[in-house]
């Protein structure tokens, strides 16, 4: 196809094959793209013929992509992901004016403990901006970057789609958390007779904590698991419960005086990395780059407060 061919093709029905390649559903596609089922059934029809490729066939719940469609999307995801460069690179951002909609990740303790003071200064700098909050975690991160949902995912996470950019934010050091009144700090073998709450989204009663105490042939007794940390303080109040958190949602648990963090009581081998991750197709989108830059400014340590031009 040479370029005057080029002008009989409908960007839109790009962005909902590459949509259905995400979801593997209509229904879904329509949702994502604020579009009725049989727009989005009228456009398959259009890419069917515009392809000479049935491109999806259903199984079940879920339509699987053919042969020719995976190979289609593997040219087109790039292309499109250029086309957006293209663009945004020709638009100007205005913080004091803007109305744009930023898709965001954040994990649980980020939310919680950090969040708060970066939307303080983004509503002084952009009141007209509106911030989407997803809860992520490193295994939901990937697939919301890869398809779309969010732009900007803040966790800890090592997996990341093609393209995908990181900037580590933090190297934070675990804390421990209580709620007694005893003197001194906790030492190693209390730690693991006591009883602890912890917060895990996915159910998980190991973490990197239980790894760390299994290599020097300990273990922890867990009786309680909630799924995020709002409301942690409240739950160990007043009780033997002991917690363990980073050390930026362990002081702010802490700032009402009514639990107290300290140090570990042994050394953890690595500290707790935290990343932001962003999607290369808006790596130089002006209005991205913006708050890329506020939450480097306003989330990441000193350590890693380099400049980041917006």
């Amino acid at each position: 196809m040479n370029r005057n061919e080029l002008r009989r093709v409908d960007l839109n029905l790009l962005i909902v094959f590459e949509t259905l390649m995400h979801e593997r559903s209509v229904t879904r596609a329509a949702e994502k793209l604020f579009l009725g089922q049989p727009a989005i059934s009228a456009s398959l029809a259009r890419l069917r013929t515009l392809f000479d490729d049935p491109l999806f066939v259903r199984t079940g719940r879920t339509m699987e992509p053919t042969a020719r469609a995976q190979e289609i999307f593997e040219l087109l995801s790039p292309a499109l992901d250029s086309i957006s460069t293209a663009i945004s690179r020709a638009s100007d951002f205005d913080p004091s004016t803007s109305t744009a909609v930023f898709r965001v990740g954040l994990s649980d303790e980020v939310e919680f403990a950090l969040l708060p003071g970066l939307l303080r200064h983004i509503r002084q700098e952009a009141p007209g901006v509106v911030l989407v909050v997803r809860r992520v975690n490193y295994l939901m991160l990937p697939a919301l970057l890869a398809s779309g949902e969010i732009s900007i995912g803040i966790t800890n996470t090592d997996e990341l789609p093609a393209n995908a950019k990181r900037k580590t934010l933090r190297l934070s050091r675990l804390k421990l958390l209580r709620a007694d009144d005893a003197p001194g700090p906790l030492d190693l073998e209390e730690f693991c007779t006591r009883p602890h709450a912890m917060v895990s989204v996915t159910g998980n009663l190991n973490t990197f904590v239980d790894a760390e105490l299994a290599r020097i042939g300990l273990r922890r007794r867990v009786v309680l698991a909630i799924p995020q940390f709002n409301g942690l303080g409240t739950l160990i109040e007043g009780t033997d419960l002991l917690a363990v958190a980073p050390d930026y949602a362990a002081d702010v648990l802490a700032a009402g005086g009514r639990l107290r963090a300290e140090p570990m009581p042994f050394a953890m081998t690595t500290p707790f990395e935290l990343c932001m991750s962003w999607r290369g197709a808006q790596d130089n989108d002006p209005a991205e780059r913006w708050l890329r830059s506020r939450m480097q400014r306003f989330i990441a340590d000193a350590e890693h407060q380099a400049p980041f031009s917006a």
